[in-house]
């Protein structure tokens, strides 16, 4: 079973699905990446999803981002939304496109290009049900602490 499968709406969010994927590497997750548009592939997508077996799932799109809302009406599965900047709007479009979904389809968003946080929010997921998983994010937020402790430590007087 896959633990987190990344769909992207087109081959343009490479660059922000290496940013998820370099976490996921990381962490030792088991994932897929795909490229599958809800606007030009929806049967794709639609058998994607009905015969994809993974926990968690992350929809990478810009603009008129409706990929992972359609994802999310396809799955009883978490779905995290990442938008993508880059548009006129520097991805505002896509952002509201995944934060403002009718009740009962809701779709967990972060940042416009948050690669990082999109992955560590399907690790959380998965890490409800992994111990061994949780120890790794304790020992990844116990490095993140390390490194503003370095810096302060190394700041020049200003």
């Amino acid at each position: 079973m896959t633990d987190v499968r990344v769909i992207m709406g087109s081959a343009s969010d490479i660059e922000i699905a290496k940013k998820v994927t370099k976490i996921l590497k990381k962490f030792d997750i088991d994932y897929e990446v795909s490229v599958i548009s809800a606007h030009r592939a929806l049967n794709v997508l639609e058998d994607t999803m009905q015969k994809d077996d993974a926990k968690v799932y992350i929809g990478i799109a810009g603009m008129a981002a409706h990929l992972a809302g359609v994802m999310a009406g396809m799955t009883i599965k978490p779905v995290i939304g990442l938008p993508v900047g880059g548009s006129n709007t520097a991805g505002l479009d896509a952002l509201l496109s995944m934060v403002q979904m009718p009740k009962g389809v809701p779709v967990a968003t972060v940042a416009i290009n948050g690669g990082d946080n999109a992955a560590l929010l399907a690790i959380q997921i998965l890490a409800l049900s992994d111990e061994n998983l949780a120890q790794k994010l304790k020992d990844h937020k116990k490095e993140m602490l390390d490194k503003v402790i370095e810096d302060d430590q190394n700041l020049e007087e200003i």
